[in-house]
């Protein structure tokens, strides 16, 4: 269930597959310029970063990305399929190759909310070590909440006003409350509710998404998704016009994409972009109001995330109902960019 923010650890880092230890971080040295690796093995998605530190930041050397789905059936079973496993071990296959090639020195890969909640969540960890060498680490909300923070915060709107990030997953969605004082941001609180868009859309079922009953599906979610950050709309501050708000998410991204009615997926678009409010709500009513065919008709959404997309409106919409922000701010990074930042921190460089 939700709980509230504490106090993250410091996470520690792993090898990448085939790299020596390493020494510890306080006696790196930027001169090393070590390549780091980020892995962010969520409920929907397996997603790599490789990346050098450089002036101020950092640049990207490879990447990957692919929808494994790894939660698919967790909310009847408790249980990771074989089936998502495979998928999983896979793309983590992948992920190791790529770590190796690029001569990766130091890595750190986390799963969240599937491998949290799953009964074989362990097992499925050292399935993965003993199949690819990339060590899991199965962190908590608090420190998944702060990862995607620190990656994505940066884009946030110039303002003084209260912020509030959020990341919609695949079997969760974490909001984070934000002070930025003298240029330092700062977690105020957090909330972790239980609901993504894999979990959402398994609670209404394929048929109800696909079929007939789709806008009343969507109203159930949305209910759903609403009384899940009841208690944490109750903490937050009295709201005024400054208020910011910033999205790290397939939904939103893809959300995004169909605003601008792109003819593919664009980051360099759409990275950064601030969307008004109310075209997201918009967007957000017709994809509701569209048969499932026509959902995946549109070019950015597709039939891979036709079934999905609904569940992520209507987690949209119950956030922009706590917290209604003039424009939304969309980012494109997140965990594996938090990841990374804090890597490369702890070795001192300046990001």
């Amino acid at each position: 269930m939700a709980q509230r923010a504490a106090t993250a650890p410091a996470p520690d880092r792993t090898r990448a597959p085939g790299t020596p230890a390493q020494s510890p971080a306080h006696n790196a040295r930027p001169s090393q310029r070590h390549t780091y690796g980020a892995i962010d093995l969520g409920t929907n998605n397996c997603r790599l970063l490789i990346a050098r530190p450089d002036e101020g930041g950092f640049t990207v050397v490879d990447s990957f990305s692919r929808i494994v789905r790894l939660g698919e059936g967790l909310s009847q079973s408790n249980r990771l399929s074989q089936d998502a496993m495979d998928r999983a071990v896979g793309a983590l296959s992948v992920c190791a190759d790529k770590l190796r090639r690029r001569n990766v020195s130091l890595a750190r890969s986390v799963a969240t909310e599937a491998c949290r909640r799953a009964e074989n969540g362990q097992d499925f960890v050292d399935r993965v070590r003993e199949e690819t060498g990339i060590v899991l680490d199965i962190i908590p909300p608090q420190e998944e909440a702060r990862l995607a923070v620190l990656g994505c915060h940066k884009l946030l709107e110039p303002g003084d006003g209260a912020a509030l990030i959020f990341d919609i997953g695949g079997g969760s969605t974490e909001l984070v409350l934000i002070d930025q004082d003298d240029g330092t941001t700062r977690i105020r609180s957090w909330w972790s509710a239980p609901w993504g868009v894999v979990s959402l859309t398994e609670s209404e079922g394929r048929e109800a998404i696909e079929g007939a009953e789709r806008p009343s599906a969507y109203k159930r979610m949305r209910e759903r998704a609403r009384h899940a950050f009841a208690r944490f709309a109750d903490t937050l501050p009295a709201r005024s016009d400054d208020i910011r708000l910033l999205g790290t998410s397939g939904t939103v991204t893809t959300l995004a994409s169909v605003h601008l009615a792109l003819p593919s997926y664009d980051r360099k678009v759409i990275d950064g972009l601030h969307v008004p409010i109310e075209a997201m709500r918009d967007i957000s009513v017709r994809i509701s109001e569209m048969t499932h065919a026509e959902c995946a008709a549109l070019p950015c959404i597709g039939i891979e995330r036709a079934d999905l997309v609904l569940a992520g409106c209507a987690i949209l919409e119950a956030i922009l109902d706590i917290w209604p922000a003039r424009n939304l701010g969309v980012a494109d990074r997140g965990i594996r960019e938090g990841i990374l930042r804090s890597m490369m921190a702890r070795d001192g460089y300046q990001l």
